[in-house]
C-alpha cells in the first residue's frame, strides 16, 4: 500500500480533520504504543499501520 492510499483511506473513514488528529495524537498499542505518525516515521509499512488502525477502531471488514 502506498502512503497516498493510506491517507486516502484514513480521510474516507474518519474525515480529513479527525484523521489528522487521530494520526497525531492517538497511541495504538498494535504499533508498539506509537501514534500513526510515529510508526510511519519509524519505517513501519503503511499497510501494517492501516491494519492496526482497522483493529484499534474496529472498522468493517469491507474497508480493511
Amino acid at each position: 500500500m502506498r502512503l497516498s492510499q493510506f491517507w486516502q483511506r484514513m480521510n474516507e473513514q474518519f474525515g480529513e480533520n479527525y484523521a489528522e488528529s487521530l494520526a497525531r495524537d492517538h497511541v495504538i498499542e498494535e504499533l508498539g504504543s506509537r501514534t500513526v505518525h510515529q510508526a510511519l516515521a519509524d519505517g513501519v509499512a503503511a499497510k501494517q499501520v492501516w491494519r492496526a488502525v482497522c483493529e484499534a477502531f474496529d472498522l468493517p471488514a469491507a474497508v480493511r
